[in-house]
């Protein structure tokens, strides 16, 4: 599923974000251009919660 994470500016963010999703068990590609995130592996709850966890807030676009 891919989510809209509009606060996403950098490559710290890219960063960070990889890192909350693989803590909780999927894999994301992060597309910083278009601010958006696309996770693998995970319900969506589990990925809102774990972006959250980490400063970012997300939609899903799908």
């Amino acid at each position: 599923m891919i989510y809209s994470v509009p606060n996403m500016t950098c490559g710290h963010c890219k960063a960070a974000i990889e890192a909350a999703i693989e803590e909780v068990g999927g894999r994301a590609d992060v597309y910083l251009e278009d601010c958006e995130v696309e996770v693998s592996g995970l319900p969506p709850a589990t990925v809102l919660s774990a972006l959250k966890a980490a400063g970012y807030e997300a939609t899903p676009t799908e």
